[in-house]
């Protein structure tokens, strides 16, 4: 059980500083759009809207407020990233996943009610604090920072759990964030950054050193929720997100992503960039000459970059 577990954290912690960085060059290399999600396209229709009126709702809220702007700003130049790179999260998360909010306000007061919501992140009466010091994570306690350290934590889920019934429990053929991170309904994400919780875990402890909030405990899921519900603070989560994996892709793939806004959207909407990376690495080392691409979120950044462009060139 814990040689399993210890062969999961060192494919976790393999990165492997590579010899040479490809920088990936700008737009798209599908010529058309890749598929987009069917939930995707169920939820625009139920609002009755259309992803272009979702684009372009995003996207005058970026243009016209200079206050969030700057914010944005702000945030990428503390994590080293380009504003853009916010600008196109947000695109894509506004245009597929859910409406913009014609106020930031609106947000601040979410964030203040969710401190006092009562929540908790557990499944069927176990504590997710109470899972995660279960033996079969024990080699997860050696990763070196909060993403590799849940990072391991989902793998062992993966492996030894999802889909599994262990010591009388069943376990849902889930991801471990669905399964233990969801009190409310699934495919939970809020906030201007439309994080989840299990996200905003994983970069705390880079937002706590560069940005100065609190670092977040898993056993105050009102205060992760407040978090990631604040526009100020999920702007620093979101740069935090952004900056692994441009980091994961150069280390462990030996890519530079970041001329490509569309791929660093891309990581954004589908997350595991070490993961993902590895994968890349893997391919590349047999041969396969592969870059990485865009899917549907991404694509949609490239697409637009000269609006985007135009506000944060």
């Amino acid at each position: 059980m814990i040689r399993i577990a210890s062969l999961l954290v060192l494919a976790c912690l393999a990165v492997q500083p590579a010899v040479a960085q490809t920088r990936v060059p700008p737009g798209n290399r599908h010529a058309e759009q890749p598929d987009i999600p069917g939930g995707s396209r169920s939820r625009t229709k139920a609002t009755r809207s259309s992803f272009e009126a979702k684009y372009e709702k995003i996207h005058a809220l970026l243009a016209d407020n200079t206050a969030l702007q700057d914010k944005i700003r702000k945030a990428a130049r503390a994590y080293g990233i380009r504003p853009i790179h916010i600008a196109g999260a947000l695109v894509g998360e506004h245009t597929y996943n859910v409406d913009a909010m014609d106020r930031l306000q609106t947000y601040y007061v979410k964030a203040a009610s969710y401190l006092t919501s009562g929540v908790d992140f557990r499944y069927r009466g176990q504590a997710v604090a109470d899972f995660v010091a279960r033996p079969e994570f024990a080699a997860c306690t050696d990763a070196r920072g909060d993403a590799r350290l849940w990072a391991c934590r989902e793998a062992v889920f993966d492996k030894r759990f999802r889909g599994r019934t262990v010591d009388g429990t069943t376990y849902p053929d889930n991801r471990f964030g669905v399964v233990f991170f969801q009190p409310f309904y699934a495919g939970q994400t809020f906030g201007l950054g439309q994080l989840n919780p299990l996200t905003a875990l994983s970069v705390s402890d880079i937002v706590h050193r560069v940005s100065g909030y609190r670092k977040l405990d898993m056993r105050d899921a009102g205060e992760v929720y407040a978090a990631i519900m604040d526009p100020d603070q999920t702007l620093a989560y979101m740069a935090a997100v952004i900056r692994t994996s441009i980091d994961a892709y150069r280390d462990i793939a030996g890519f530079d992503i970041s001329p490509n806004p569309g791929v660093v959207a891309t990581l954004y909407n589908v997350g595991d960039p070490f993961g993902r990376a590895q994968t890349l690495a893997a391919a590349n080392r047999t041969g396969a000459g592969r870059l990485p691409e865009e899917n549907y979120y991404g694509w949609l950044v490239n697409e637009k970059i000269d609006d985007l462009e135009a506000i944060f060139p």
